[in-house]
């Protein structure tokens, strides 16, 4: 067959390498010259420990595809480096313990780590926290880099194009016009836009179930030292439907999050990049209109924490920035697929699971359209 994707983040692009490894040709329209949404504004994280049951066996997917993705095309710069979610309060220990004591802790590879332990597996954490729940089966890529190394992988086939700078503008039949007038023919066309729900996407199958979110990062200059596992904190509890249980319910009953953190619904996550600086992040904000600029209360309080659980003061910050994202508001959907004709489907909205769900995300469309 012959397809045509249009959206050049991690869903369009892990769609293209799941169509070309069965044998198809795709051709792959961007309207920028790179991906510049939230498929290079992210960890690049590709984060087991919080998924819901019911997402578990699709997350584990697609850490395998990572880890094979990895192998092949180096490129991507995926790690097995696991992660150690650092708790400070007997609320947030509650919540550990009742994750690495669950009845899916074995296949995420909790396990509850003492500080000792903790500095065994991350020596770089010297800082203050109670505990650390490690989970082995998280992984990292590196977000920016990853979409070229995947592109030249695919090219490097023969049955692959990449065409950047190119808007598609109507979508009739089998037909894709695009803004330079090009006509591109396909037996199956698929819309991967990411957050852009208007325009093209909302032409095709109208207003469907998903908001944008939008979230504010960082990234420092290199550590000076290896940041062995990725490290978040116990305000990372309340954003993952894999921590839910009566312990979350304590403790967001009996300890509110400091007004900034709450105010912002903040998390810290941070990874360290292989260059050595590290990515800190983020906030969620959902109601539009978004601001255009970023507040800086976020990031005096994400770098506060990681100084704390560090034990050290951070390097400087070299860049800051916003991103937006597309989210599904079924709670029950991991992704939104709809169906505007019969070989046209828009697929959109893993929230902030894109880069951990992207390969099998692909591989699911795949099968379930026996490509």
């Amino acid at each position: 067959m012959r397809l045509v994707i249009i959206g050049g983040g991690i869903l369009g692009t892990a769609h293209a390498l799941a169509a070309v490894d069965r044998g198809h040709e795709v051709v792959q329209l961007e309207r920028e010259t790179e991906a510049r949404g939230a498929t290079v504004r992210n960890f690049g994280l590709v984060w087991v420990s919080g998924r819901s049951a019911d997402e578990l066996a699709i997350t584990l997917r697609s850490r395998q595809l990572w880890e094979e993705i990895g192998g092949r095309i180096p490129g991507v710069g995926f790690r097995p480096a696991g992660s150690i979610t650092l708790v400070r309060t007997e609320a947030e220990l509650a919540v550990a313990e009742a994750a690495a004591s669950g009845p899916t802790a074995a296949e995420r590879g909790f396990e509850l780590l003492d500080p000792e332990r903790v500095r065994a597996v991350n020596p770089a954490l010297r800082g203050k926290f109670l505990a650390g729940l490690h989970c082995s089966t998280d992984g990292a890529v590196e977000s920016r880099q990853a979409m070229p190394a995947l592109r030249a992988y695919l090219e490097s086939t023969g049955r692959y194009g990449f065409y950047a700078g190119t808007e598609a503008r109507t979508v009739t039949g089998s037909t894709v016009l695009d803004d330079r007038g090009r006509r591109w023919e396909a037996d199956l066309v698929l819309v991967c836009p990411g957050a852009a729900h208007t325009g093209l996407t909302r032409e095709l199958v109208g207003d469907i179930p998903v908001r944008r979110v939008r979230l504010q990062m960082m990234q420092t200059a290199p550590l000076g030292e290896p940041l062995t596992t990725a490290i978040a904190d116990g305000d990372s509890f309340r954003y993952y439907p894999g921590f839910a249980g009566p312990a979350l319910d304590t403790l967001n009953r009996e300890e509110s999050q400091a007004f900034t953190a709450a105010r912002h619904r903040m998390q810290l996550l941070c990874v360290q990049r292989l260059h050595g600086g590290l990515t800190i992040g983020d906030t969620h904000e959902y109601d539009e209109p978004f601001a255009f600029d970023v507040d800086e209360a976020p990031y005096d309080h994400l770098t506060a924490v990681t100084e704390e659980l560090l034990g050290r003061a951070l390097p400087p910050v070299v860049r800051r920035w916003a991103g937006v994202y597309s989210q599904s508001i079924d709670p029950a959907a991991i992704v939104t697929r709809v169906r505007a004709a019969d070989n046209v489907w828009v697929i959109t909205g893993p929230g902030g699971r894109g880069m951990t769900l992207g390969p099998a995300l692909g591989a699911e469309t795949a099968d379930l359209l026996n490509l």
